[in-house]
């Protein structure tokens, strides 16, 4: 029963479903990067570099054997997809690039938000009289009496 107790306590801290949260959220994010990669900046670069997208570089190793009488592929090729790996570094960019704009606009709002806070003028409270001005009214108490 203990190791239950200790896991439900691990579980239910905010620390543990905040963090849950934003790997939910990143995973979303990471989709919608990933469309905006593929969708929409690759082809950009595609056209660039005359049609061909980094998805189909690759490296053949060893070609595919076709069977010339049924036209059946009856080994496969053996191909380094290096494009692949190249479109996944893009990706990996963007995202990071993305969370990085991210974080330093939120970092600069709350940087705005403490300065405001600190320029709050705290009203002063009125002045008593001075020491000298004290000082006066003894001596003239005193002289009185």
């Amino acid at each position: 029963m203990g190791f239950l107790k200790d896991f439900k306590a691990f579980a239910m801290k905010g620390n543990v479903i905040d963090m849950a949260v934003g790997v939910v959220v990143g995973g979303a994010f990471g989709k919608i990067v990933t469309s905006l990669v593929n969708d929409v900046i690759m082809p950009l670069v595609s056209i660039a570099t005359g049609g061909v997208s980094f998805t189909d570089w690759k490296a053949v190793l060893s070609p595919a054997i076709v069977d010339e009488i049924t036209g059946e592929v009856t080994k496969a090729e053996v191909a380094l997809t290096y494009g692949n790996f190249i479109q996944q570094i893009v990706d990996f960019l963007i995202i990071a690039l993305s969370i990085f704009v991210v974080i330093r606009v939120m970092t600069k709002a709350g940087e705005k938000l403490k300065k405001k806070e600190e320029e709050v003028v705290v009203p002063e409270e009125p002045k008593g009289p001075t020491q000298e001005e004290l000082l006066t009214e003894i001596r003239d108490i005193l002289k009185n009496k």
